[in-house]
């Protein structure tokens, strides 16, 4: 079975070429790896950038039972920073067979991460506090296997996860000195 592969491109004409390229590449992604069901492709140029080799950015995130990956790349040719990903994805789905994970999921499919864009009138009035919304199902793991998919996600700051031996959603934060903390909310 082929992964869903969605692709979506800003600032860039999405020629068949690169549609092509791109769908058959992350479509074979599952053969690393059959619990990924989907693959989000998103290609960027960023006009702004101050260096060349980093106009040119592809995200590629993999979602299946139990699992999100993600990677991001950059270069100055859209096709290079997308081979670029995929190449660091297969590394990272390595890693992840390499850990002895097995599926987690309770057979469903894996989240979509579903994003709402707060846009504003035009009245003049500043825009508001919350910027961006995201919602996304939350995988019971332990603190360890929180840890990794921080690295495999490549989150630096926090990650957010269902403690599956508290029953509570805790909080995975990277400190300054290059060890994780951990918040456990409580209600007051």
């Amino acid at each position: 079975m082929a992964t869903k592969v969605e692709v979506q491109a800003r600032n860039i004409r999405l020629t068949d070429r690169i549609k092509e390229h791109v769908e058959k590449k992350a479509g074979k992604l599952d053969h690393y790896l059959p619990a990924i069901e989907e693959a989000y492709v998103e290609l960027t140029h960023l006009k702004a950038a101050r260096n060349a080799n980093d106009r040119n950015v592809a995200q590629v995130t993999v979602r299946g039972k139990g699992l999100i990956l993600r990677t991001e790349e950059r270069a100055d040719e859209v096709l290079v920073a997308f081979d670029t990903a995929i190449d660091n994805l297969e590394r990272q789905i390595d890693r992840y067979k390499g850990k002895h994970y097995h599926g987690r999921g309770d057979g469903r499919p894996a989240s979509e991460v579903v994003e709402e864009q707060v846009t504003l009138e035009d009245t003049g009035e500043l825009s508001p506090v919350i910027a961006k919304r995201k919602h996304f199902r939350i995988l019971p793991m332990n603190e360890l296997e929180a840890v990794e998919q921080m690295k495999l996600l490549g989150h630096d700051n926090f990650f957010v996860f269902y403690n599956a031996e508290t029953s509570k959603v805790n909080v995975l934060y990277r400190r300054r000195n290059g060890s994780y903390g951990l918040i456990e909310p409580e209600v007051g």
